[in-house]
């Protein structure tokens, strides 16, 4: 067995695979009914309980870590977003 070092998330193919699972599960998408236009300001990737992923697959996703949001613990995509967004204090956004 070759050893190839650690996984670095960086395999274009397999990062866009994954892109293309996990888009189907946003919370909220821009078209929907009922899109506030509040939520813009309010995406994943500005809040301070967003982390992102290692590796080029972290431009985009991120683990929520926020106690009281449904999405705590799991992988969700800088643009989604959910009511227990808490703003950055840097402002600061990804």
């Amino acid at each position: 067995m070759i050893d190839h070092g650690p996984w670095t998330g960086d395999d274009e193919r397999h990062n866009d695979a994954c892109h293309a699972r996990w888009t189907g599960r946003h919370n909220r998408r821009t078209g929907q009914d009922g899109y506030a236009d509040a939520w813009h300001d309010e995406q994943c990737g500005g809040c301070r309980y967003w982390i992102a992923l290692q590796g080029t697959i972290g431009q985009d996703y991120g683990a929520c870590t926020h106690a009281r949001s449904a999405f705590d613990g799991r992988v969700r995509f800088e643009h989604d977003g959910c009511a227990e967004f808490t703003e950055r204090e840097d402002g600061s956004f990804g």
